[in-house]
C-alpha cells in the first residue's frame, strides 16, 4: 500500500452526527453567519472533486511539455498547440526539436510551451524563472544541454516540488536520484539520415511520456521513426534500467522504450520502489495537484474551520478517490482519508493545549485555528509490465 500522508488514513462516519433527523433526512444547520438555513455551502467542492475524477483519464491523455531553446531569433515565450505554430524564424534544428515533442505516443501533447533564449545566453535562469509561472508536466532543456545546466534544472525541479508544485524533467545522462527527473541515456539514435544524441532526443521522450494516458505506462512504447540505436546486451539493458536510466532499444524488429522509469535510486519509507516508475509518480502528482487546487479554489478562506466543515472536505476527497477507483487509476476499495490525529495532536500541543486527557474524538473536533490536518492512504494501479508464463506439455 502506498502511503501518501504528506498529501492528504480511515474515514470518519458520514454525515456527521446531528445533521440527520430520526427519518434520515438532512436537517438545516447553523451557517457561518449564525442564520439558520438549508445547507448550501460545500457541496460545490464535492461537484468539483467528482468532475476532476471523471476527467482524470482525459486530462492525463495529453500532458504539457516545456522546452528551453537557444536561438538568435524568436526569443521569448511561445505557447504552441500544433506544429504549424512553430516560429519559422527559428533554426532548423530547433524547429525539428519542437516537432519531435509533438509526436507524442497514443496522443500528442496538449501543448508545448517553448522559451527561446538568445543564442549567447550562458545559463537557463531566465527561462526557468518564466516556467516558474507556468503549469506543465515535463521540461526538456536545449538539444546541446551540458552537465552544469542539467544540474541546475534538477535543483530547480526539486525546489519547485518542495514548494508544492509538480514539474518533472527529461534530461540526458543525468543520474539525479530523483523521482521527478527522467535520465535518458540512449545514444546513437538513427532516424532518417540523421544520428541524434540523447540530448537532441529529450524533447521526443518528454512528448512521448506526456502523450501516455495514466491508465497505461510508456514501457515498450514504439518509436517508429527510429531505425536503430546504440545496441546493448540484455544484461546491460537490465543494469541500466535498474540504475534508473530511461533507455530505448532495438528488439530485432523496431525501437521501443525499455521501461518507464525515472532516476530515483534511494528509496525511503515514504518513497518506496513504486516511486521509481513514471506512471506512479504521474498519478501521485495529479492527485496532489487536484486536491490542492480544488481546496484552494473552493474551500480555503471560504468556510469556517469547524469540525463539520472538515468532515465535508473529507467526504469530498473520498468521493474524488472513489471516482479515480472507478476510472481504474486507483485500486477499488483501497482509498481512505481522515483527520490526521497525530499531526493534529502535535499542533494542539504546540499551541499550549494539554492533550494528555483528551479522547480521540476530542482531538478530532478540537479547534485548530486555520490549520487542517488530513492523511490518506491510496493504492495506485500499475500497468502490466512483467509476465511470467510456464507452459507444461
Amino acid at each position: 500500500m502506498m502511503n501518501v500522508a504528506e498529501y492528504f488514513c480511515t474515514t470518519i462516519p458520514w454525515p456527521p452526527a446531528g445533521l440527520r433527523n430520526e427519518n434520515g433526512v438532512y436537517e438545516t444547520i447553523l451557517c457561518q453567519t449564525g442564520r439558520k438555513g438549508n445547507f448550501m455551502g460545500l457541496p460545490n467542492i464535492n461537484i468539483t472533486f467528482k468532475t476532476q475524477a471523471a476527467t482524470a483519464i482525459t486530462r492525463s491523455q495529453k500532458g504539457i511539455v516545456a522546452l528551453i531553446l537557444k536561438d538568435a531569433n524568436a526569443n521569448g515565450a511561445h505557447g504552441l498547440t500544433n506544429v504549424t505554430q512553430i516560429p519559422a524564424t527559428l533554426g532548423t534544428a530547433n524547429q525539428d526539436y519542437i516537432k519531435r515533442a509533438f509526436w507524442g505516443y497514443l496522443n500528442p501533447p496538449k501543448k508545448v510551451i517553448v522559451y527561446v533564449l538568445p543564442a549567447a545566453t550562458e545559463d537557463l535562469s531566465e527561462a526557468l524563472n518564466y516556467f516558474a509561472t507556468q503549469v506543465f508536466d515535463y521540461l526538456a532543456g536545449p538539444p546541446d544541454i551540458g552537465a552544469e545546466d542539467c544540474a541546475d534544472i534538477v535543483t530547480w525541479i526539486k525546489a519547485r516540488r518542495a514548494d508544492g508544485f509538480t514539474p518533472k524533467a527529461v534530461l540526458p545522462d543525468t543520474a539525479a536520484d530523483d523521482e521527478a527527473t527522467i535520465n535518458f541515456t540512449t545514444s546513437g539514435i538513427k532516424a532518417g539520415s540523421t544520428e541524434y544524441t540523447a540530448g537532441q532526443y529529450c524533447s521526443r521522450i518528454a512528448g512521448l511520456i506526456a502523450g501516455t494516458p495514466m491508465t497505461i505506462s510508456c514501457t515498450y512504447a514504439p518509436l517508429t521513426e527510429v531505425a536503430d540505436v546504440a545496441r546493448l546486451t540484455k544484461e546491460e539493458m537490465d543494469s541500466a534500467i535498474d540504475a534508473g536510466e530511461f533507455i530505448i532499444f532495438h528488439d530485432g524488429e523496431k525501437v521501443k522504450v525499455g521501461r518507464g522509469v525515472n532516476s530515483l535510486q534511494t528509496t525511503t519509507a515514504d518513497k518506496g520502489e513504486a516511486f521509481k516508475k513514471i506512471k506512479i509518480v504521474e498519478a501521485v502528482d495529479m492527485i496532489k495537484s487536484d486536491i490542492k487546487m480544488t481546496a484552494q479554489d473552493s474551500y480555503i478562506g471560504k468556510y469556517a474551520n469547524s469540525y463539520d466543515n472538515k468532515s465535508l472536505l473529507i467526504s469530498a476527497i473520498r468521493g474524488y478517490f472513489a471516482g479515480l477507483e472507478t476510472e481504474g487509476i486507483l485500486e477499488a476499495g483501497s482509498s481512505s482519508v481522515s483527520i490526521d490525529l497525530a499531526a493534529q495532536e502535535n499542533y494542539l500541543q504546540s499551541v499550549g493545549v494539554d492533550t494528555e486527557g483528551m479522547t480521540e474524538q476530542e482531538i478530532k473536533t478540537a479547534n485548530t485555528g486555520d490549520k487542517v490536518f488530513l492523511a490518506a492512504s491510496i493504492r495506485i494501479l500499475d500497468a502490466i509490465e512483467d509476465i511470467d508464463i510456464e507452459i507444461i506439455i
